[in-house]
């Protein structure tokens, strides 16, 4: 009767990860209902709510160089024209880029979603209520990995019980089906979360989500280039409509040594 040894592991193995899992996700539900109202979403907090700090980055990004105060070549390259940020975001992204005027696309990026003034806009929207903390997003999607993990051990050890010799139970009953228990647990409970919580590195708590749900409908009167940003702010590069522009943000340049004079 080795095999019951092995389905009380499987058992422990569900049972925790899914308890960690249910735990998770109701901390990372428990924000006030209410927080979404009375706040309008700027387009910075929008982008972090939908992506995070690299949306941030991206949109100021796109922001400035449709102003024409930035330029994005297509070969990769950021070129300052109007040295004057008109906020903190812009003024990160100019210190990003450093006092020679150029620099690649790619460690700008980087920089600005490191920056101060990213930082603080987190730090401001989780609490009004409308971003999950840090240690939040971390903890669900280690929960979901950890029933992952548990589910792969529910199989493995029930593919072992099984092909250990005569493991069958005093009333005949397949040892499989008693390991098919923690899996129906294990697969509900993911199942669940992929409906409840997913994506589970979201940036937005349910406020969050329910005013980033009012914020196209805003966009839609507020005039053509409010709304190209908003889609930005949303649904990131992959929303942008100059090919040329699109290319500045996913060109790699193969000789990371080449100089200024093939930057376009």
């Amino acid at each position: 009767m080795f095999w019951v040894l092995l389905l009380l592991l499987a058992w422990a193995a569900a049972g925790t990860s899914c308890t960690r899992l249910c735990l998770a996700a109701v901390r990372a539900a428990a924000v006030d209902a209410d927080a979404a109202r009375g706040h309008d979403l700027t387009l910075y907090e929008a982008a972090f709510l939908c992506g995070g700090p690299d949306r941030v980055a991206d949109l100021t990004l796109v922001s400035m160089a449709r102003q024409r105060r930035l330029l994005l070549a297509h070969t990769g390259w950021a070129t300052v024209v109007d040295p004057r940020g008109r906020d903190e975001m812009e003024r990160s992204v100019i210190g990003a880029i450093g006092p020679e005027g150029q620099s690649r696309i790619a460690p700008v990026r980087a920089t600005t979603a490191a920056a101060d003034s990213v930082r603080h806009l987190a730090d401001h929207l989780v609490a009004a209520g409308l971003a999950v903390p840090d240690g939040a997003r971390t903890t669900v999607a280690g929960a979901v990995r950890q029933v992952q993990a548990a589910t792969a051990a529910v199989l493995a050890l029930g593919a072992v019980a099984v092909l250990l010799p005569a493991q069958t139970t005093e009333n005949a009953v397949p040892v499989a089906v008693w390991f098919l228990l923690p899996l129906i647990l294990t697969l509900s409970c993911l199942a669940i979360a992929r409906i409840e919580v997913h994506p589970y590195t979201r940036w937005a708590s349910p406020a969050g989500q329910r005013l980033l749900g009012t914020l196209a409908r805003r966009g839609d009167d507020t005039g053509d280039d409010r709304t190209y940003l908003t889609s930005i702010a949303v649904r990131g590069i992959r929303a942008i409509g100059e090919p040329d522009l699109r290319a500045a943000f996913t060109h790699r340049d193969r000789d990371p040594g080449r100089g200024a004079g093939e930057r376009g």
